[in-house]
C-alpha cells in the first residue's frame, strides 16, 4: 500500500510531465519559425520574471546570490542545459514529439553510468542489465535499416539526452550543498542571457501571432518545474521516477492532435524497451533505497 505522501508524489510527477509536454509542444511550434539557439533563448526570457517571483515570494534571495555558490559547477551546468535544449529543439524540427521522447528515456541509464565517476557510486549486476537493453531500444527505435543513423535530428536527440544526464548529476551534486532554488535561478538566467548574446547575430522577429505561444512556454515550463520538485518532496524518488515515462502517453497525444503524426512500430518497440529497462531498475532501486533510510534512521 502506497503512502499517503508518495502517492502525492505519483500525481504531482504525472502533472509534471503534462505540463512539460505542453511546453516541448510549444517550443516544437516555435522551432519552425525560429532558430533552435533563439527558441532556447526565449524559454529562459519567458521563464526568469516567474522564477524571480517565487524566489522572492519564498525569500530564498539570500541563497541565490551566496557569494560561496560553485560558480564553476553552476556555469558547467548552465552549459549543458543550454547545449541540452538547442540539440534538443533542433531535433523536434524533424521528429515528432513521441519519437524524441522515446530518444530521451535513455536519460535515466546513462545517469547511472555517470554517477559512477561522480558521485562515487557503484554500479550492480542488474544495473548493467537495464543499460543493456536501454541500449538496445534506442537502436530499435532508431530503426535498424540502411541510413537510418544517420538522422541528425535523431543523433541531436540522443546528445540532448547525454547533456541532460549530466546536468542531472551535477544537480545533485550541488544540490548537496545548495539550494534548489540557485539551481533553477541560475540556470534560467544563463539560458536568458547567453542564449540571447548567443542569437543575437541571427534574431529573428517576433511574430505578434507567437504571443500566446510564448506565454504558454513560460507558464507550463515553471509550472512544470514546480510540480516535479513537489513530486520529490513528497515521496520516495524510486516509486515517483517510473511515472516519469507517462510523458510519452502525452506525447503520442500532441503529436495525433496538433500534427496528426504517429510514431511508426520501431518507435513504439524501442520505447517500450527503453521503459520496460527503466521500470525494472527503479523497482529494483526500490528496496535497497528504503533499507538505506532504515540504517540511516
Amino acid at each position: 500500500m502506497q503512502s499517503t505522501g508518495t502517492l502525492r508524489g505519483i500525481a504531482a510527477m504525472l502533472l509534471a510531465c503534462a505540463f512539460f509536454a505542453c511546453m516541448d509542444a510549444l517550443l516544437k511550434t516555435l522551432a519552425g519559425h525560429y532558430p533552435p539557439v533563439q527558441v532556447m533563448a526565449l524559454r529562459g526570457l519567458t521563464a526568469l520574471p516567474l522564477v524571480c517571483v517565487y524566489i522572492a515570494w519564498r525569500r530564498e534571495a539570500a541563497g541565490v546570490f551566496n557569494r560561496r555558490l560553485r560558480w564553476r559547477l553552476h556555469l558547467l551546468r548552465t552549459a549543458l542545459n543550454m547545449t541540452m535544449l538547442v540539440l534538443f529543439v533542433h531535433g523536434l524540427k524533424t521528429l515528432g514529439l513521441a519519437e524524441a521522447y522515446t530518444l530521451t528515456f535513455i536519460a535515466p541509464l546513462l545517469m547511472v553510468l555517470i554517477a559512477v565517476p561522480l558521485l562515487g557510486e557503484s554500479i550492480l549486476p542488474r544495473h548493467w542489465i537495464a543499460i543493456g537493453l536501454g541500449f538496445v531500444g534506442v537502436v530499435v527505435a532508431l530503426r535498424p535499416e540502411q541510413g537510418a543513423f544517420l538522422s541528425t535530428g535523431a543523433l541531436a536527440i540522443l546528445v540532448a539526452a547525454v547533456c541532460y544526464a549530466l546536468s542531472n548529476m551535477l544537480g545533485r551534486l550541488i544540490s548537496r550543498t545548495e539550494p534548489s532554488a540557485a539551481l533553477v535561478f541560475w540556470t534560467t538566467a544563463g539560458m536568458a542571457l547567453g542564449g540571447s548574446l548567443f542569437a543575437a547575430p541571427q534574431w529573428v522577429p517576433l511574430q505578434a501571432g507567437h504571443a500566446w505561444a510564448l506565454a504558454g512556454l513560460a507558464l507550463s515550463g515553471f509550472l512544470g518545474q514546480l510540480a516535479i520538485a513537489e513530486a520529490f518532496r513528497h515521496g520516495q524518488a524510486a516509486a515517483i521516477a517510473p511515472f516519469e515515462y507517462s510523458a510519452l502517453a502525452w506525447a503520442l497525444l500532441m503529436d495525433w492532435v496538433f500534427w496528426q503524426a504517429a510514431p511508426d512500430a520501431w518507435t513504439l518497440g524501442g520505447g517500450a524497451l527503453i521503459v520496460a529497462s527503466g521500470l525494472w531498475l527503479a523497482r529494483s532501486e526500490a528496496p535497497r533505497s528504503v533499507q538505506k533510510k532504515r540504517k540511516a534512521a
